[in-house]
Order: C-alpha cells, then structure tokens, then sequence
C-alpha cells in the first residue's frame, strides 16, 4: 500500500504548475484589459486562469491529501505519563497541509491575482448614472433660440405656427429641443398650477415623443394636435399634450415660459417631467 503522506515529487511539481500557470494567465488578463482590452484575449485569459486554478486544486486533493476513511484500534488509555504524553503529541502533531506552505502560498496567490484582475474589469462600468438624464438646459429666464442662435421673439409666431426652439447655448442637444405654438388662449385646458406657462397663447413642449423617442414636429392646426411621424401617436395641444391615440402612453412634457420686456420667449423652469420615452414610469 503506496505511502500517501509523502506524495511523489511529481505530484506537487505538477500542482505547483498549474497553480503558477493560473497567477500567469490572471496577470495577463489584467495587463489585456488596462493596456487597451480585447474581449476574445480577456476571455480566453480568465477562461485559463480558472481552468488551471482548478485543475491545481484537483490534482492538490487526489495525490498530496490524505484519503480515508482510517480507524485504528486503541486500547483503552491509562492514566500513566507515557500515555499522556503520546496523546499530547498526536494533538500536536502538524497536518498534511501545513507541510507544504510553498502550494498552499501559491494557492492564495493564485486567487488575489485572478480576484485582482476580474475586479478591475468593473472599472467598465462606468460611473453611476446619476441624475443627470432628468433634467435639461432649460432655466429660470433662459432664452428660447432658433437651430440658428437667434432669439424667438413672442411676435413673431403667428396664431397656429409653430417653430422648434432651442435653449440658449445649447442649440445642438436634443434633450433641450422642444416645440413651441401659439393656440386660442381662451381654448386651453391645461393641468392644474400651470396656468401661466402659455402667456398670449404661445404654448412649448418636448419635442421627444414620450414612446420611442422619436422628433414630433407635424403640428395639426385644425384639431389643435402634435403628430409624432414614427408610430403615429397624437397629442392634444390644448389639453397638456396628453396623447388621444397611438402607442404613446404619456403626455408630452411641457416647458414654463414667459415674454420678457423685449418680447423675447424665455424659460421659466426645466420641462414639467423628464423628456424621453416612459417606459420606466411607473404610469401614465
């Protein structure tokens, strides 16, 4: 019967190997990933690292640990000194694991250089989103602009018009752009508190369509309605850009504005809701 307490050399050379082929393959992993990343590489590295991690452990359990189960008759123990002393020995005698402090060493390095290198990849998360996507450039007494930079003076757009406007100095986002109109005063029914956002009857919302966002700009002056061109959805103008037909589910988030001494249209606030498509909302 083969003597398992003193395992062939070759036995730990080989579990030695492995467990060091698995350190390699995890700082290769690492210096891929901080060096530029390529995904088949960092696959492969990390695919490796644990394969040969693994195979370290196997080999460590079948030829370099004791196997049982072992039972050895004892007779009774005396009360004598030799008996206590053999006893005190046997407690303290050191395990098969603690004879070899080399593989048990490359164990544990073997696993902070493959934890290292998978946690560093969580650097791509990115940062936290944050709330920066609830808000837009609109402020209090920002001016309104054409495509162009030019201020939207209140006069300028007739009865039924309509123009897209721009918050000032940020004519190219498209969070910002929204449509503003000019509609019978006496025939809107805006939601409660918002009764000052349409002064002489010039009214401004999102030009997002809250579905899919996609630029609703087809105004429909004989029903006093906004068109979205993708998917069809209708919103009432007169009404809070609430939708009457089509997939959209939510009005369409409208933008408090005034008429300066000058006659310029300016915000008063950001858009009553977050602009973009809804389907994180909880409701209409």
């Amino acid at each position: 019967m083969s003597d398992r307490s003193s395992p062939p050399d070759r036995a730990v050379a080989a579990t030695a190997g492995m467990l060091i082929a698995s350190m390699v393959m995890a700082v290769a992993l690492g210096v891929t990933y901080w060096t530029g990343g390529q995904t088949q590489l960092e696959g492969l590295f990390a695919g490796l690292s644990l394969a040969f991690l693994g195979i370290g452990l196997a080999l460590w359990a079948r030829y370099l640990l004791p196997h049982g189960p072992y039972v050895e008759k004892r007779p009774p123990l005396g009360e004598g000194e030799a008996e206590t002393d053999a006893l005190v020995s046997d407690l303290e005698r050191e395990g098969e694991m603690a004879r070899r402090p080399v593989l048990i060493r490359l164990v544990i390095l073997a696993g902070v250089a493959l934890t290292g290198a998978l946690a560093s990849s969580l650097r791509s998360l990115g940062p936290k989103p944050g709330t920066a996507a609830l808000h837009t450039p609109w402020r209090t007494r920002r001016r309104a602009v054409t495509a162009d930079g030019r201020p939207v003076l209140a006069a300028e757009v007739p009865l039924d018009g309509l123009v897209t406007i721009f918050p000032e100095h940020d004519t190219g986002g498209a969070q910002g752009q929204a449509v503003l109109i000019r509609v019978p005063s006496d025939q809107l029914e805006l939601p409660h508190g918002r009764a000052g956002w349409a002064p002489d009857g010039l009214i401004a919302y999102s030009k997002i369509c809250t579905h899919a966002g996609c630029p609703v700009g087809l105004y429909q002056s004989d029903s006093h309605t906004l068109l979205c061109p993708c998917h069809q959805s209708v919103f009432d103008v007169l009404s809070g850009a609430n939708p009457v037909t089509g997939p959209a589910a939510w009005p369409l988030p409208q933008l408090p504005i005034e008429i300066d001494d000058q006659g310029v249209v300016r915000s008063t606030g950001d858009f009553s809701s977050p602009v973009g498509p809804g389907w994180w909302k909880e409701g209409p």
